[in-house]
């Protein structure tokens, strides 16, 4: 980004030359990078990643399970929540500022 203004002076002069200065900089910062061996980027994930990978798809699965058999309780009239378990939740979820 350049600005023009004809009016610039004191230290506004010089922070437009210290911009000019970063861009410069930058612009030689890639162009070295881009010069050395670009063919021999790579990247290597933790086998960790497969277990939460796993563990989120188990817990998707679970949790679609749940929602199935809640379902299926109200549609048949047979779903009755815990009434203390469901103000006690809601209450610590608004005293927690709403986070999940």
């Amino acid at each position: 980004m350049r600005i023009y203004d004809r009016d610039l002076t004191g230290t506004a002069s010089a922070e437009s030359g210290r911009s000019q200065e970063t861009q410069r900089t930058d612009r030689d910062a890639t162009t070295a990078s881009s010069q050395s061996g670009t063919a021999s980027d790579r990247v290597e994930l933790s086998s960790g990643l497969a277990t939460v990978s796993r563990a989120l798809a188990a817990y998707g699965s679970d949790r679609a399970n749940k929602v199935q058999q809640l379902t299926a309780q109200f549609q048949s009239g047979s779903y009755s929540p815990n009434s203390l378990a469901v103000s006690q939740g809601m209450v610590a979820h608004a005293l927690s500022g709403g986070a999940a």
